[in-house]
């Protein structure tokens, strides 16, 4: 803290909560060029001792901040819920932002970009043309990934064994009459996305709503994000979603590949 700044005024008046400082400077630790961090990597960033940052990010990680692979940490998109810190980072919005507003305009639908955390998809970018839902979609709104066609696209990217957990994990409720709900039913399903690489939803997240989605690929080559257009289910057949909109979706989802790649 230097003289004379906000919080060393608050730490002179006895009110500078210094474990909540922190705790922030672990999230803090965490950006673009280090999305994967160590716990060396962690104490070492933020000055604290090794048994600090563990505390620390093991505190985290029960709050589901941060996930950890028993040797790695990294955040979450819960970070989201503290102040964007996680699209901070990331940048993901304001590169698939311009790309989705290009695409609401060529379908005329209403598109939008999510991430997965944990069981659900976190919308993190949307254009919207019209309200086909019965909730209002926006920033941040969550919804079980087994059930829509941008959840589907993420969990099929993930190796089996998460894919599995997150799964297993789900509350798998009938949402509606079309709902997959069996695992065995849902991992057959994600086979063929992964497969054909996109998904399409048709009346099981809500009735009268469908979805198709493609993945968006980090610089590795893993599946990061994916975007989506979502229709209502009497303007057009399913066939006509895959005709119409599916190539312009899937040159959406490159373009933004390739401008992920370039950051």
């Amino acid at each position: 803290m230097t003289q004379g700044s906000p919080a060393a005024d608050a730490a002179a008046s006895g009110e500078f909560v210094q474990s909540l400082a922190r705790g922030l400077a672990v999230i803090r630790a965490f950006d673009a060029e280090n999305p994967d961090l160590s716990l060396s990597d962690v104490a070492r960033r933020t000055g604290l001792t090794r048994a600090a940052a563990r505390r620390f990010l093991h505190t985290l990680e029960a709050l589901g901040y941060v996930r950890s692979d028993g040797r790695l940490f990294a955040l979450t998109p819960r970070v989201l819920e503290l102040g964007f810190s996680y699209l901070s980072a990331l940048s993901l919005p304001e590169i698939v932002q311009p790309h989705l507003e290009t695409l609401s305009r060529a379908v005329e639908e209403s598109v939008s970009a999510a991430v997965l955390d944990g069981t659900d998809i976190v919308y993190v970018a949307r254009v919207a043309t019209r309200r086909i839902m019965s909730v209002s979609i926006t920033i941040g709104t969550r919804f079980p990934a087994y059930a829509t066609s941008m959840g589907r696209v993420l969990l099929a990217g993930l190796p089996d064994a998460e894919r599995d957990r997150a799964l297993d994990a789900s509350a798998r409720l009938h949402l509606t009459d079309r709902t997959l709900t069996e695992p065995g039913d849902l991992r057959a399903e994600l086979d063929a996305v992964r497969a054909r690489g996109w998904a399409l939803v048709d009346g099981e997240l809500e009735p009268g709503l469908r979805s198709i989605a493609a993945p968006v690929h980090g610089r590795d080559g893993t599946v990061v994000a994916a975007i989506n257009v979502s229709t209502s289910a009497t303007r057009g057949s399913v066939a006509d979603v895959v005709e119409n909109h599916l190539p312009r979706l899937l040159a959406t989802a490159s373009a933004i590949d390739t401008d992920l790649r370039l950051r």
